[in-house]
């Protein structure tokens, strides 16, 4: 078993795990770390819990010491540059004419590196562009590209439900969202009902989707035969999150609504009456 904690280096970023060594950590402390980017400004996400070895990466990376109000202001001024160095880096991305649109601009704790973070349609030959930028601020320089959905996590933003984006205040990942999702939950299937600012599915179609499967698997399928109180009947319509059934009973031109319980448990009794 190992000692860990979780630590979070922005603010619905992904959580991390290190060695807290001997330190006395609580969830909001904030703590300095070594990363395989260098030295960074973190602030404890999960309390020091044990864990198996297999639920972590080894070599776990330790904890180097709480943080210090001289750290505080070390990372105030960090941002402050990183707003100066994007004004001087979109300036040279006009420039060399470059297809590529600069959001977000990151220095480490350490200030040992430079990071541009970037979107574009495709691969984009910034060499020239590096150049310039490391002869200007003298340090290493990265530029990375990012997808639209972490641009919209970056950005931030309001989403059609009215609340912040949930991927800029609280989702530490992204997880896979179909189109199946949508139809499983009755949704209209018009893109600009269904999708977010960053114009890919919403990922809050993945919130209810456990409770949609399971409804499924214990639910008939639409133009499955069943049997009501008023007699048997075809299925033409699901109400899955309430558990309701539209049937369109044999001998009538209606569609009547029953709750699932009341067809399990008619089930139930022909299954006890044949035996």
């Amino acid at each position: 078993m190992y000692n860990v904690v979780g630590v979070r280096f922005k603010k619905a970023g992904k959580i991390y795990y290190f060695d807290p060594l001997d330190y006395p950590l609580d969830v909001g402390d904030y703590v300095i770390v070594e990363t395989a980017r260098g030295i960074e400004y973190g602030k404890v996400a999960s309390p020091v819990r044990e864990v198996d070895e297999n639920d972590v990466v080894l070599p776990l990376k330790k904890i180097i010491r709480k943080a210090l109000e001289e750290d505080q202001i070390q990372v105030d001024e960090n941002r402050t540059d990183a707003e100066q160095a994007f004004g001087k880096c979109a300036e040279k991305i006009r420039e060399h004419e470059l297809d590529m649109k600069l959001v977000d601009v990151e220095y480490t704790f350490d200030r040992n590196k430079i990071v541009f973070y970037f979107t574009a349609e495709g691969r984009v030959d910034f060499r020239n562009l590096v150049k310039d930028l490391a002869a200007i601020f003298r340090t290493r320089i990265e530029l990375r590209q990012i997808g639209v959905r972490d641009e919209a996590k970056m950005l931030g933003g309001i989403g059609p439900c009215g609340r912040m984006l949930c991927c800029s205040t609280f989702l530490g990942d992204f997880e896979p969202v179909s189109i199946k999702m949508a139809k499983d939950q009755n949704l209209s299937l018009n893109p600009s009902k269904i999708s977010g600012l960053c114009g890919r599915l919403m990922c809050c179609l993945k919130y209810e989707n456990d409770e949609y499967e399971e409804a499924k698997s214990l639910m008939p399928d639409v133009g499955e035969r069943v049997q009501t109180p008023e007699g048997p009947g075809k299925v033409v319509g699901l109400n899955l999150l309430e558990r309701i059934l539209q049937v369109s009973l044999a001998d009538q031109e209606q569609v009547l609504e029953y709750s699932w319980e009341e067809i399990e448990s008619r089930k139930n009794s022909e299954a006890q009456l044949t035996k």
